[in-house]
C-alpha cells in the first residue's frame, strides 16, 4: 500500500461525511449503468445523511479510512444473525483508488467479523459489473446466486466469504510447486 492509513469506527455525527463519500464513490457506477434517482432511487449514488442515520439506528457499524486525517474511504458492517453479517457501502472515491484502500477496508471487516465470532460475510453487487466481481473473488468471496428484483433496473449477484480459520502454512507449502497458482505469478 502506498500510504499510511487509519481505519476507525464512525459515529452518527459522521452521517454527512459518509453519505458524501458513498455518493462520490458510486457516481461512476451510476454513470456507467445509466442509473438515475428516478430509475434507481436506493442506489448508493443517491445516498443521503438520513440513510446513514437510519442504518446507525438499526445497529449498522460504519468505518472510515483516513490518510493524514483526510477521509478516503468507508465501509459498513450489518450483523444479520449469530453467524453472518453483510458488508455494505464499500466506498473509495475515484481519486483514491488503486492504493489498496478497498482491500484494507475489506480486511478490516473480515477481522471485525471474526472478532464478533461470525462465520461468513455476504455482499451484493450489480451482476453486470464483472470486474468488481473478479476483485471480490480475489478477496476470497464466492458468487452464490444472481437475482432479479422488480424494484431495480439491474440484476444482483450475491457473494459470500467464509470466515473459517486459515490453515497455518508450513515451510514446504510456501515453496512453489506443480500446479501452485502462486508459482504462475497470478497472486
Amino acid at each position: 500500500m502506498s500510504s499510511e492509513y487509519a481505519i476507525t469506527e464512525a459515529s452518527e455525527g459522521d452521517a454527512g461525511l459518509l453519505a458524501a463519500l458513498i455518493r462520490e464513490s458510486f457516481a461512476t457506477v451510476a454513470e456507467r449503468f445509466a442509473l438515475t434517482p428516478e430509475s434507481s432511487p436506493t442506489h448508493p449514488s443517491n445516498c443521503q445523511p438520513e440513510w446513514i442515520r437510519t442504518a446507525f439506528a438499526k445497529g449498522v457499524k460504519f468505518y472510515l479510512l483516513r490518510t493524514s486525517g483526510q477521509p478516503e474511504g468507508c465501509v459498513a458492517l450489518e450483523r444479520v444473525d449469530d453467524d453472518k453479517c453483510y458488508m455494505e457501502r464499500l466506498a473509495v472515491p475515484p481519486a483514491f483508488r488503486r492504493k489498496g484502500f478497498g482491500e484494507a477496508l475489506v480486511d478490516h471487516i473480515v477481522a471485525t467479523a471474526r472478532e464478533m465470532g461470525l462465520r461468513a460475510i455476504e455482499i451484493g453487487t450489480i451482476a453486470a459489473q464483472a470486474e468488481l466481481r473478479a476483485w471480490y473473488e480475489r478477496q476470497g468471496f464466492v458468487a452464490t446466486s444472481t437475482r432479479h428484483f422488480e424494484s431495480l433496473p439491474f440484476d444482483v449477484t450475491f457473494m459470500r466469504k467464509e470466515l473459517t480459520e486459515e490453515p497455518a502454512q508450513s515451510a514446504e507449502s510456501n515453496q512453489p510447486g506443480e500446479g501452485d497458482v502462486r508459482a504462475c505469478g497470478s497472486v
